[in-house]
């Protein structure tokens, strides 16, 4: 990597880095390209350089929040095709997200009904791939016959999510009930959310209920 590209890159890192200080701390209405480019220390005009609307600037830092996750879920060989597993794992690693980023999520939260529509776009497209990763493993469960074929997928995996950022929101505002660890709440997450999507669970249950109406109609066959 010669100097130029090298110092375009570090630049570009200190924006993202900049920009990320700001919207957590004024939100995405209240950031100013102006004050993201004192924050990371170069001029306005280096910063459209690099980033043509403070639109593009909230999309680089949410992928640059969800790289390490998104890439560490990329390849189908790091899948031990075991659900219990594999979701323990995608659970460490994006609650290791929510971790690092939760000052943006928070502000993200707080006033997500204020996002400008191109803002909202922004913040769904960025976040989509991580979603979509587990998404498409559970495709291929479905396929394998494990999940269930009857779930809808993108719903069970935002449900899923939604457990890992509340169980994150409720430990650092310290209004957890009892004194459970972090790996204590997503191993049961993933336990409560393996019984619903496990195609075994549902043939549990179908056999069990299967047998109740048997054993009811015999009852009352014989009354």
């Amino acid at each position: 990597m010669n100097k130029a590209i090298r110092s375009s890159t570090l630049t570009r890192t200190r924006l993202i880095e900049g920009a990320s200080q700001v919207f957590a701390s004024l939100g995405v209405q209240g950031a100013t390209t102006r004050e993201i480019a004192r924050v990371a220390g170069v001029n306005e005009v280096t910063l459209f350089r690099h980033f043509a609307s403070k639109e593009q600037l909230l999309g680089a830092v949410i992928k640059n929040a969800l790289a390490l996750q998104t890439e560490a879920l990329a390849h189908p060989q790091a899948w031990t095709q075991d659900l219990k597993i594999d979701l323990i794992r995608y659970g460490h690693l994006y609650n290791t997200m929510l971790e690092a980023q939760e000052d943006l999520i928070r502000t993200f939260i707080g006033e997500a009904k204020r996002h400008p529509e191109a803002a909202k776009q922004v913040i769904q497209e960025a976040a989509k791939p991580l979603g979509e990763k587990l998404v498409a493993y559970l495709q291929s469960s479905q396929k394998r016959g494990t999940v269930r074929a009857d779930i809808d997928l993108f719903s069970a995996v935002d449900m899923f999510k939604g457990m890992l950022l509340a169980g994150m929101l409720c430990r650092s505002a310290n209004c957890t009930q009892g004194s459970y660890s972090c790996e204590d709440y997503i191993e049961t997450c993933v336990d409560i959310f393996v019984c619903g999507i496990s195609a075994t669970a549902l043939s549990v249950v179908n056999t069990a209920v299967s047998h109740t109406q048997e054993t009811t109609a015999l009852a009352i066959a014989t009354e």
